[in-house]
Parts: C-alpha cells; sequence; structure tokens
C-alpha cells in the first residue's frame, strides 16, 4: 500500500509551480520562527506506532488520540493506555460525551463507550454507514465535527467509479488494481460529498464535489469549512465553505443526490463551472504546500499570539502549519494565507488547542511521504510570548488592498517598490492538478501609511477577479528595524467590493 501511494506522490511531484518562485515563501528575518514558536515533542506510548488520524479532548481533560493503525489512545497525567483498537483506518474523533466519543472509519462513524468506567470502550454503535464500503484503497471517512445543535458533519472521498462506466476512469489512481471481490456489486455511494448525521440520527447528504477532503472545522459563527486536495479538477489545494446543498467543482459526487447523472464526466466544463462554488481560500501548489490536511480556528483568546480568530491549517506533504485570514465581500469568504511554521517531524495531519493555548500537533507520513524524516508523530507548538513582525491580515478594498501588522512599521515611510505584486491562476480541468497562468505583475500605483503605522494601504490598478494575488514584501521593516519574519502573503479574490 505505501509503495502505491508513493507513487501517486511522485505524479503529483511533478507539476511544476511555473514560473512561481518557492523562495518567495521564505523566512528572511534574522530571528526564526523558533523564537516565536517553539516545537516541543510528546513522547508517544511504546506500544503505538503513533501515525496521527484524530485528537480531541475529553471533558475531564483526557487527550484522546486515533492512530491510522486502528487504535485509540487515552493520555491523562502523562500517562498513555488504549482505549480502543481493531479499527479500520480512523481518520477522525469527536467526543460526544462522558467517556464517549464518536470516531470516522472507513466504512462508518462509530460511537464508542466506556460504559463501566474501566478506561477502556466496550460499547461500539453504528451511527452512519451509509456510503457502502468496498474495501477500495482511496475509500477514507474524513471527521466528524459537531455543532451546537449536535449534528455531526463528515467528508467521503471520491476514489471509487463503477467499472462498467469506465475502463479507465478519468482520475488519478484508477491504474490501482481494486482489492479482491470489489466491483460495481459493491454499491459504493456518496464518495465526494460532505454528510450531516442529526442527534435523530438520520443521515443527510449535505453538498458535493469534494476530492480527497482531509479536514473539517467549525467557526466561532457556526460556518463549516472543508479542505480539499489537489488532483483534477483541482489545480491546487483549497478551503471550502461548505453550505447545504452546494457543488464545490469534482464532478464524482454527481452520481448520487437530487441531481445525479449516469455520467457527470461528460457534463461540459463550462456548465460544472458555473455550478461551482468558488474556493475561499487556494493554496498555490508547492509554495503554500501540497497535501491540506485539518483546518482549525483559533480560540485561544491570544493565548496563542496576536492571531486570535485565525484559522491555521496543517500541510501534510511539507510537514508545515500555515495560516489563513478570512473575510466575507458580497456574502462570501475569500482571504489570505500566509506561511506559519515549517519543521515538524513528519506530515501535519490533525492539529488540537490546548487550554494553556499551545497547539498539538498530530502527525502521519505514510501514504504520502513528507519532510521530517520520521514516520509519524505527536508534537506541541508553543508561543514563547514574543510578537513576530508579520502580515496579520491582508483585505481586500476596491481599489486594491490593506494590510495590517502585528507591530508598528518602522517610522520612514516605506517606497512602493518595497513590495512586489502578481496575480495568476490555476485553470479549471480534468487533468490532474495545472500549470499557474496568466501570471502578471501588478504596479503598486501608491503605498499610504495609518498615523499608527499599523496598517498599510496599496492602491493599485483595477482588480481581476477570480484570480490570486501573490504578495512580497521584503522591503517592509518594523520600527525596530527588523524584517517580516514572512514576507509573503496570497491573497484569494473571487469578488471585489463595491465600496
Amino acid at each position: 500500500m505505501r509503495s502505491v501511494f508513493l507513487t501517486l506522490l511522485s505524479c503529483a511531484g511533478v507539476i511544476a509551480a511555473s514560473a512561481l518562485d518557492f523562495t518567495s515563501v521564505s523566512s528572511t528575518a534574522s530571528l526564526t520562527e523558533e523564537d516565536f514558536y517553539r516545537i516541543e515533542t510528546v513522547p508517544a506510548p511504546k506500544e503505538a506506532v503513533l501515525e496521527v488520524g484524530g485528537l480531541c479532548r475529553m471533558n475531564d481533560g483526557t487527550l484522546m488520540v486515533c492512530t491510522r493503525r486502528g487504535e485509540i489512545w487515552a493520555r491523562r497525567s502523562g500517562e498513555w493506555r488504549r482505549f480502543a483498537s481493531g479499527l479500520d483506518e480512523p481518520m477522525g474523533l469527536c467526543p460526544t460525551g462522558s467517556n464517549q466519543v464518536v470516531v470516522a472509519q472507513r466504512p462508518e462513524l462509530t460511537r464508542l463507550t466506556d460504559t463501566d468506567s474501566d478506561g477502556e470502550a466496550d460499547l461500539f454503535e453504528t451511527l452512519a454507514d451509509h456510503w457502502n464500503y468496498s474495501g477500495h484503497i482511496y475509500e477514507w471517512t474524513f471527521g466528524p465535527v459537531a455543532d451546537r445543535a449536535g449534528n455531526l458533519y463528515g467528508t467521503l472521498a471520491c476514489w471509487f467509479f463503477p467499472a462498467t462506466l469506465y475502463d479507465k476512469p478519468p482520475y488519478s489512481g484508477w491504474e490501482i488494481p481494486p482489492p479482491p471481490f470489489h466491483g460495481p456489486s459493491a454499491d459504493t455511494a456518496w464518495r465526494g460529498w460532505c454528510f450531516q448525521i442529526i442527534p435523530s440520527g438520520e443521515f443527510i447528504p449535505f453538498a458535493n464535489g469534494l476530492r480527497s477532503p482531509n479536514g473539517l472545522a467549525l467557526s466561532p459563527e457556526g460556518d463549516l469549512f472543508v479542505s480539499d486536495n489537489q488532483g483534477e479538477y483541482r489545480g491546487a489545494c483549497a478551503l471550502y465553505h461548505v453550505t447545504q446543498g452546494a457543488f464545490l467543482g469534482h464532478p464524482n459526487g454527481l452520481f448520487w443526490g437530487p441531481e445525479a447523472t449516469p455520467d457527470p464526466f461528460s457534463v461540459p466544463l463550462e456548465e460544472l463551472d458555473r455550478r461551482s462554488k468558488l474556493p475561499a481560500i487556494v493554496f498555490p501548489f508547492s509554495l503554500m504546500g501540497q497535501s491540506l490536511a485539518q483546518p482549525l480556528f483559533d480560540e485561544t483568546g491570544g493565548r496563542f499570539g496576536p492571531f486570535t480568530g485565525q484559522m491555521f491549517i496543517g500541510d501534510q506533504t511539507h510537514s508545515t502549519v500555515m495560516r489563513v485570514a478570512l473575510e466575507k465581500v458580497k456574502g462570501e469568504y475569500q482571504g489570505a494565507c500566509f506561511p506559519f511554521r515549517r519543521g515538524f517531524q513528519c506530515g501535519v495531519n490533525r492539529m488540537l488547542f490546548e487550554a494553556d493555548g499551545s497547539l498539538l500537533v498530530g502527525q502521519t507520513d505514510r501514504g504520502w511521504a513528507s519532510l521530517g524524516g520520521q514516520h509519524e508523530g505527536l508534537q506541541r507548538l508553543v508561543w514563547t510570548g514574543r510578537v513576530p513582525f508579520e502580515i496579520e491580515r491582508m483585505t481586500v478594498r476596491p481599489d486594491g488592498f490593506e494590510l495590517n501588522f502585528t507591530r508598528p512599521l518602522a517610522a520612514t515611510a516605506p517606497e512602493t517598490n518595497a513590495l512586489t505584486l502578481r496575480h495568476f491562476r490555476y485553470p479549471y480541468r480534468r487533468a490532474y492538478g495545472g500549470p499557474a497562468l496568466d501570471i502578471q505583475s501588478v504596479p503598486i500605483t501608491a503605498l499610504e501609511v495609518s498615523g499608527d503605522r499599523r496598517k498599510a494601504r496599496l492602491v493599485l490598478p483595477p482588480l481581476v477577479p477570480r484570480t490570486i494575488y501573490h504578495l512580497r514584501a521584503s522591503g517592509l521593516k518594523a520600527d525596530d528595524g527588523s524584517p517580516l519574519l514572512h514576507d509573503a502573503a496570497f491573497y484569494t479574490l473571487n469578488q471585489v467590493p463595491d465600496s
């Protein structure tokens, strides 16, 4: 299985970033990321291979970790104990009561309960298995997350195509042999869908058009976000605000549901594009990762630094955590993504904020490979209390963008050549991934700094919707003369505000 995944990763790696330059997102400050956010390693249980598929905290403070090897481990007061085993590659955990969690296995969502409080689950209940798992290698189930009303949300990877329809289905991975007895009779369903399980237990197909949606998060306001991975119909990894009934661009999900069609891949690209909800954030390939994992909102109230309310999201291939600042324009989310922290020992897959404001980072490299040198791990990211000089957020204006900074700019007003800007786009196409197209430099006609030197306004030529604006601000300095810790930002521009 490992060699299969690595082969696919090699295929993904040949997609060049065109004229986009990886060095444009490097850290340029004399101080390093470690000076502001320190990585600590959490000791793993000796008996476990801690390929993390899910993280959660119980009401009593117990940390629960599910592993891709099919176990759930509980950690309390520094001691580990196995809570459950024999699961099928779980990729998510959600606490739902005292001594109770819901886990996303490949074939089902399962509620596990420790009824006698002895530290081990003894009651296993199926909550949902409506997707009829066939055993195919790509049929993952991700999630779940729970909203305030008790509804659960999960996602299903889209890797199954009935052999009766395609000798060579139009997706990466079709050449991988299926398991024994796998075939159309398996009646696999709802691949590429986000689903909802309401408290009564009803399974509700919620939205479709996803590809490999390895992460879900609910915002403080209750909005659902899903991360999806680059590939066919995906020029780069993307973050979607998922609303009920939305179509998110990948036609696989159209095998099922109210708009089902016998051959969704015959639907013209133009029609699919017209129906698609645009991603809130596009993460440029290689520049900002290659394999998105779980998104997570910072609700620590400042205990993790100056980014409260923003989103953090992992990348499995690059072993990084990135940062996202969202805004709503004409009723829809869009915004900017930024580099944040590199150097984890393995691919970042799952994250969890702790009560002290630190960020637990669960890791695995099986299947996709990753930077870092280790195959699994659990690490903690701790804010040291020092405030880095960063672009705190980038917001759109009718005539350009506004930058907010974590610290005041230098007293000397910067020149427009202290920043460079360009925009580009990714094609919407059936082929795997896609090169960056229409790369154009954007002149900055004016640069206006606020009186407190915490904001800068960039006045630009008319903005171009459905493009990604790549800002590099290597010439900006803080009031103490230090450069930005990260000088790059990528703004996904879907809509231009009217005023």
